[in-house]
């Protein structure tokens, strides 16, 4: 797939003038599972009110989800300017005519301009087609690989870099660390003083791995109370959730008022809101 076609955007949000942000967004993260439970998404995003939305796991064409375009779909009801960005190509979703993926969205009610896929070097090898399997949709064979969908917005005037990431989730955490790494490196392409936004689906808990002290030494802040707050729902006794989405911010900000939507049960994880003021 060329870049190109790896990357699709969206503009519905109204042309009109918008007022000044008041030196403070309100920013959601969430895994939305595809969007299987579609509507209750939208339910949720439409009352948060966010400046800025970084979606994981959304599909496009794809059979479980009813051959949706999920994200152009969610950013028509909010009406709000989106990019997708294609993770996978979900071999057992689709067709050779009809081809299905999985990527993650970025959405604002804010302009937004140069998106970019920053597709991980070191990737596991699990989901690779294997000649011995069928396509069929245990199996979830996919062609691609985990990356960040990088965007930059336009908020009151202010330009925002935001990094939307969905790390590895077969492998090891010395191979989810590499890639996060390679968003810790790509950041620095920005001034000090810019308004970074890093957020996503990194698989593991970052407070508990080398990951925490990459990502002080890259000057991000953490959005979370001191102890790591689940964003997964308990799937049973010895399954209790688990601390594996985060929102960081670097530059001229400051993170406030984390909170973890343990009510809303339209995905396998919690979506996550922080109020982020901007210097």
């Amino acid at each position: 797939m060329s870049s190109n076609q790896e990357i699709e955007v969206g503009n519905f949000a109204s042309t009109g003038w918008r007022f000044g942000s008041g030196g403070q967004i309100q920013v959601v993260d969430w895994n939305i599972d595809r969007g299987l439970q579609l509507q209750g998404v939208i339910d949720f995003l439409a009352g948060t009110k966010a400046d800025l939305i970084l979606l994981q796991e959304v599909d496009l064409n794809a059979r479980r989800t009813h051959q949706l375009n999920v994200g152009r779909e969610i950013a028509q009801k909010l009406q709000m300017n989106y990019v997708f960005g294609r993770e996978f190509q979900e071999l057992t979703q689709g067709s050779q005519t009809s081809p299905a993926f999985h990527g993650q969205a970025t959405l604002s009610p804010w302009p937004m301009s140069h998106p970019r896929i920053l597709r991980f070097r070191r990737q596991s090898s699990f989901w690779r087609p294997r000649w011995y399997l069928p396509d069929i949709e245990p199996f979830q064979e996919r062609i691609g690989g985990r990356m960040a969908l990088v965007s930059e917005v336009s908020i009151g005037g202010r330009t925002l870099a935001t990094y939307n990431l969905h790390l590895e989730s077969r492998g090891d955490d010395a191979l989810r660390c590499s890639q996060l790494d390679e968003c810790l490196n790509d950041a620095l392409r920005y001034k000090s003083t810019t308004p970074i936004i890093l957020a996503g689906d990194l698989n593991l808990d970052v407070s508990g791995s080398v990951a925490a002290n990459a990502i002080r030494q890259a000057q991000f802040l953490g959005t979370a109370a001191k102890e790591p707050v689940r964003t997964t729902p308990p799937h049973s006794f010895f399954d209790r959730g688990r601390a594996i989405d985060w929102i960081f911010a670097r530059g001229s900000v400051r993170p406030a008022g984390l909170r973890i939507h343990n009510s809303v049960s339209a995905s396998d994880h919690y979506p996550l809101s922080v109020t982020i003021a901007l210097l």
